[in-house]
């Protein structure tokens, strides 16, 4: 180390294998801008979802199955935000985020996860259609950001000793994102079951130290490739291994032919009450902004 140069739009995978610690680390830049731009967000919802998309990028690099999925999701009833939902699918994220445009006034320009949510849950979510297994995790939003409510789940759901630092930056009119994760492994092989770990292993508080000591403006400088960033963190250590990168992009899997065969499947009198003044059925997609306009004839 360092090989790679890597710095932006991509994810890599570490094992500290003398500590039985696993890591990702990933930063986005004009991808985060990509997704971001289908929206007009305010500045603290932009912010609150490009860690979110950052959460996701590090979570949904863990799968192995290529055809895998991982979504995230934060809900609530009685905050400024409803739903927040992101996912992950082969190198491909997406996000959004409804809210209460009257509600986020009353907040503030930096508000906390509980102002922003109230009381409401994270779940988190991985399909491996290869082994037909599912797995979700469903707990309290808890903490005041969203890397402190990605710890308290693994924490609670798994049971890993894990750690979540995430930082995004807008500068010059573009957002740039960065995250880290490390948690402790049972003899640093995954396939090891869980209810296994030593939560009181004594090598993971020297990892969760070093990584902890990450800087918000390393995560998001585009100039600091990832693995001089996991060398800064770690060049004492013995062995350090970092794994082939996974390369993001923005990804939606709305399509108007799969638009109408959703729609196809309605009975006929529905189809009917979904026509709106302009003779159109129009489907809205929440993740990419993009309308579909679809007319009886090309579902009949």
């Amino acid at each position: 180390m360092p090989t790679t140069g890597l710095s932006i739009d991509v994810a890599i995978g570490v094992t500290i294998p003398a500590r039985d610690a696993r890591g990702r680390a990933t930063r986005i830049g004009p991808v985060l801008d990509e997704i971001l731009s289908a929206h007009q967000y305010p500045p603290v919802i932009e912010r609150l979802l490009a860690e979110a998309l950052t959460l996701t990028a590090l979570l949904g690099t863990l799968l192995k199955d290529p055809e895998g999925q991982m979504t995230l999701q934060a809900q609530t009833e009685n905050g400024a935000i409803d739903l927040l939902v992101c996912d992950y699918l082969n190198g491909e994220l997406r996000g959004y985020v409804r809210h209460d445009p009257a509600r986020l006034a009353d907040v503030g320009p930096s508000p906390s996860l509980f102002a922003l949510f109230g009381k409401g849950y994270l779940a988190i979510t991985f399909d491996q259609p290869l082994t037909d297994e599912r797995y979700q995790g469903i707990v309290p939003l808890e903490g005041d950001s969203l890397a402190q409510a990605a710890q308290s789940y693994f924490a609670q759901s798994e049971q890993i000793p894990s750690l979540v630092r995430l930082a995004a930056e807008k500068r010059d009119g573009r957002w740039t994102a960065g995250g880290l994760l490390f948690q402790h492994l049972p003899e640093g092989e995954e396939g090891r079951e869980r209810l296994h770990t030593q939560l009181d292993h004594p090598d993971w508080p020297h990892v969760a130290i070093l990584a902890g000591s990450v800087k918000p403006e390393e995560l998001t400088n585009p100039e600091l490739p990832l693995d001089e960033l996991i060398w800064r963190l770690f060049h004492e250590e013995a062995e350090v291994r970092t794994f082939t990168p996974v390369h993001l992009k923005r990804g939606c899997r709305c399509d108007p032919a799969y638009v109408r065969s959703v729609i196809a499947r309605f009975p006929e009198e529905e189809r009917e009450a979904m026509v709106g003044p302009d003779g159109f059925i129009t489907v809205d997609c929440a993740f990419c902004s993009t309308s579909f306009p679809i007319t009886l004839e090309e579902v009949s």
